[in-house]
């Protein structure tokens, strides 16, 4: 089946040229579009009229957490976390122990619809789940591929519960590299030993990978690590090899200083901004000044609306950080940019949403990036094209049942808080 996009208003997503054109969507990982004048559609074909809509290329999110799915709505914790760390250890180290494979693959098709219905059709995520490890990346990626999102897994690797787990998440990461792409992840500096963090980096090395790790999101993981290794984050990290690979990601990267700043900046890898989530956390703001170009957004599990992100990183950054029209636009796209420079597949031009944008003012090549900060929504993401099909139609997800996957995750969210009980 070919979907045609009739009549559509096509904005190129790195030129922003506006274009009045039929497309031909071709399917397939990595697959490609074409402008026609005229066609002639088969009898399964899906033709959509998208007059007076715009497409452009959907949406990839940079730093996920699909692991965090479960939690919306869940009691309070038994002790009321005073510092980032102890948020850690009373909620989300508390939630991710309790995680099975029921719930993990709730989690993952529950994100994976939310990413889609926003014009998601990439994302980049970082999981933990440390008493059911073995398999929980395969377990994410079908929930993925059954809803049609593509992705880019890792397993979160820490010794914060032992040398045994930290042992099966190294071992999960090789056994998914094997089949799948993906990336070596790690939690941050501050539960990682210098023997976990070695073999990390040669399981990057040898799968032509990358390391995906959380770095200096709060102060405790600077003060630990001056306290326990002499150095600052980035400089344990660099030594160790982690930011030499182009495919690292560096998560948040919140309390660095200015030689911190020019050993990312000259790294090649990659940092993900994830200012909501620093927001609730109340670590601190993101400030760019010295890093570079190589910053993509992400939502850090707090939703799975890039727009959204883009425009609290926006707001945010008037105070904290050097930013305008342009530099949040190419933040928001750069995740593309990663995908396409390190050669992962599924991030294709046939990746297309289709906006039906209600604005009361023209839109055009000249004023896009007011209508992207201050007019463009999630609510208008009519449908979603993801490697060549349709996913998405009339703001309904049809790769699958959703109000049976939302009835199931609600059954495995009741079960999760129950268990958290007993932690």
């Amino acid at each position: 089946m070919t979907v045609y996009l009739k009549n559509a208003t096509f904005i190129d997503w790195q030129t922003l040229e506006f274009k009045n054109v039929t497309i031909k969507v071709n399917s397939g990982i990595n697959g490609n579009i074409e402008f026609i004048d005229n066609f002639s559609a088969k009898p399964d074909d899906n033709i959509i009229n998208c007059e007076g809509k715009y497409v452009t290329k959907s949406f990839a999110c940079g730093h996920h957490h699909i692991y965090s799915a479960l939690a919306r709505g869940m009691d309070a914790p038994k002790k009321n976390p005073r510092n980032f760390y102890e948020i850690l250890k009373y909620v989300w180290w508390a939630l991710d122990k309790c995680l099975d494979k029921d719930m993990i693959e709730a989690s993952a098709l529950s994100t994976a619809i939310a990413c889609a219905k926003n014009g998601v059709t990439f994302v980049i995520d970082h999981h933990a789940s440390p008493y059911n490890i073995e398999g929980s990346l395969e377990t994410i990626a079908k929930a993925f591929d059954k809803v049609g999102v593509s992705h880019l897994l890792c397993y979160e690797i820490s010794d914060r519960d032992g040398y045994d787990i930290a042992e099966k998440g190294l071992n999960e990461t090789e056994n998914y590299l094997i089949k799948y792409q993906g990336l070596v992840g790690l939690h941050a500096s501050f539960t990682i030993s210098d023997d976990t963090l070695e073999r990390a980096v040669a399981l990057s090395e040898k799968y032509n990978s990358g390391i995906h790790i959380h770095v200096a999101e709060d102060k405790y993981d600077q003060e630990y690590c001056k306290r326990n290794y002499n150095q600052r984050v980035v400089e344990r990290l660099n030594d160790a090899g982690v930011i030499k690979f182009s495919k690292s990601i560096l998560g948040h990267c919140l309390h660095l200083d200015d030689k911190e700043k020019e050993l990312v900046k000259n790294s090649g890898a990659w940092i993900v901004q994830n200012s909501e989530s620093n927001l609730n956390n109340n670590v601190g703001y993101f400030d760019s000044r010295g890093l570079g170009n190589n910053i993509m957004l992400g939502t850090d599990g707090m939703h799975s609306d890039m727009l959204r992100s883009a425009k609290s990183a926006f707001f945010v950054g008037q105070g904290f950080d050097s930013i305008d029209y342009t530099g949040i636009y190419k933040r928001f796209r750069n995740a593309h940019e990663y995908l396409s420079s390190n050669n992962f597949s599924g991030d294709g031009e046939n990746n297309l949403v289709v906006l039906d944008y209600d604005t009361p003012t023209e839109i055009n090549q000249d004023n896009f990036f007011g209508h992207f900060l201050f007019g463009l929504e999630a609510k208008h993401v009519q449908h979603v094209i993801s490697n060549g099909e349709l996913i998405v139609k009339d703001r309904k997800i049809i790769s699958v049942n959703e109000k049976e996957i939302l009835e199931f995750s609600r059954e495995q969210g009741k079960k999760l808080w129950e268990k958290m009980k007993n932690i």
